[in-house]
């Protein structure tokens, strides 16, 4: 990075925005999936959407590669740095700018997290539905870059679902508005590109959310069973009787011991799956369902139900789900958290081919997974210690390859980030590749927006991300580009 250019960005932010410090950069250099690692050569920190604007417009003019960050607890590398590029953090942008109760809206910035948009519309009898497991920490401009769901996305859908408009910093340093305050718009649907595009599209500065009235009532059941085939069945059973639950939740044994070892949260350790099932709305409603889902689960050989009765026992049976991912490292230092769906239909059958393909690793696998839309979290569990990594990692990939060739997706929520480009051609055919390609070049025909993402490209295979870069043979005369 050249001196002029590091000036250039402290006249629009002011030098204590600005991180060169080495030390400092290294903060940076990875978000939660931590085994991909960069430090970038500068990280800034504007405190408003048009220092956003600005610095974004510097980097386009002197091509320089910009990967943008809010909380850093994405888990697919979607916010892995860039050699040689910078990044733009977010984590000043997070004002609360206005909440419309009656139309049931909230202007908020992308550094605000999802738990403090509920918690300011708390007062108007109002949250915001999406709900990642680390909803407390993670930014809402992180959720509308990657699409996250949660626990209750069964129910409520994805961020895309709520979401109503998007102020944009596109590649160029232009600003727009994608969306509006109309249920239906126009023209193309340009918000639903950008929304879950993983940073590749411009960046969000500003964000306006739906909200929806808080539930007039829940019920919530934890029901252990004596295998994972049973708890999956359970799931197809609740689905098709019509019912659809807020949440169900899966854990298997391995993942139940994790959580009851970190939290205590009165998991069942003898149990080998766990389905945690949620309904809201109103109070008959879900009265008649919890006792339609009791008798489903009995039926498929529930060997204990386990009945929230007030809100204290509700959030301790959430605390364990919640704290699931962290609580893995009580039982494995290093470990691998991967995201991929299949049908419900087909959940006891992936799981049986993941054990298939840990036991062929020497390898363990915790479950824990949003069993009411077959999103599964695998956590790949390895010692670094013992050399095992790359044996992790190839498993991680080949658990969300199955996914694939089971009739699913490669991720749910996560992303494909820097983690899964490669393995994008396993679910996409190169014409539907070259179709993504096209739209992301008409935005960004230099690829300096969050390069190396989502996209297979030759830079995954060795080369360095950002833009091409003669090698020194190539500038030297005797070898020429293909």
């Amino acid at each position: 990075m050249t001196t002029l250019a590091i000036s250039e960005f402290e006249e629009v932010l002011g030098t204590e925005a600005v991180v060169t410090d080495p030390v400092a950069l290294r903060s940076y250099e990875c978000d939660g999936l931590t085994g991909y690692r960069v430090t970038p050569a500068l990280v800034l920190l504007p405190g408003v959407a048009d220092e956003v604007a600005a610095c974004v417009s510097i980097c386009a003019r002197k091509r320089i590669p910009f990967v943008a960050r809010g909380a850093g607890t994405g888990l697919s590398g979607g916010a892995l740095p860039v050699a040689e590029g910078i990044v733009i953090s977010l984590q000043r942008l997070r004002r609360i700018v206005s909440i419309d109760p009656e139309n049931r809206r909230a202007v908020v910035e992308p550094g605000v997290t999802n738990a403090d948009i509920s918690r300011a519309a708390a007062a108007y009898g109002l949250y915001f539905a999406p709900d990642p497991s680390s909803g407390q920490v993670c930014t809402i401009g992180g959720n509308v870059a990657e699409n996250s769901g949660g626990a209750h996305c069964l129910k409520y859908g994805f961020t895309v679902h709520h979401i109503h408009a998007v102020d944009a910093v596109l590649p160029d340093g232009t600003r727009t508005r994608l969306g509006s305050h109309a249920p239906h718009q126009a023209g193309y649907d340009v918000l639903g590109a950008f929304i879950g595009s993983e940073g590749t599209l411009g960046i969000a500065v500003q964000i306006e959310v739906r909200l929806l009235p808080a539930p007039a009532s829940w019920r919530t059941l934890v029901a252990d069973f004596d295998s994972v085939q049973a708890a999956g069945d359970t799931v197809t059973d609740i689905i098709a009787a019509g019912i659809v639950p807020a949440a169900i939740e899966m854990m298997d044994a391995l993942s139940i011991e994790a959580v009851e070892s970190a939290v205590s949260a009165g998991y069942n350790r003898t149990a080998s799956a766990a389905l945690i099932v949620e309904l809201d709305g109103p109070q008959e409603e879900v009265a008649a369902h919890f006792a339609a889902i009791q008798h489903l689960c009995q039926t498929r050989g529930c060997t204990h139900l386990r009945i929230a009765d007030d809100a204290d026992e509700r959030a301790r049976i959430w605390k364990g789900r919640r704290a699931a991912f962290a609580a893995v490292g009580r039982i494995s230092p290093d470990y691998l958290v991967q995201d991929g769906v299949v049908p419900r239909t087909r959940l006891a059958e992936a799981l049986t081919r993941i054990a298939g393909l840990a036991a062929e690793a020497g390898l363990r696998v915790a479950n824990v997974f949003h069993a009411g839309d077959g999103n599964l979290h695998p956590l790949v569990l390895y010692s670094e210690e013992a050399g095992e990594h790359d044996r992790a990692e190839h498993l991680s990939t080949s658990i969300a390859e199955l996914c694939v060739e089971l009739g699913g997706s490669l991720s749910g929520e996560h992303g494909i980030g820097a983690d899964k480009a490669c393995s994008m051609p396993r679910q996409f055919a190169p014409d539907s590749l070259a179709v993504m390609r096209r739209l992301r070049t008409a935005l960004d025909p230099h690829d300096l927006c969050n390069p190396g993402k989502v996209l297979p490209t030759p830079r995954l295979c060795g080369e360095r991300p950002g833009p091409y870069r003669p090698h020194p043979v190539e500038a030297a005369g005797p070898i020429d580009r293909m």
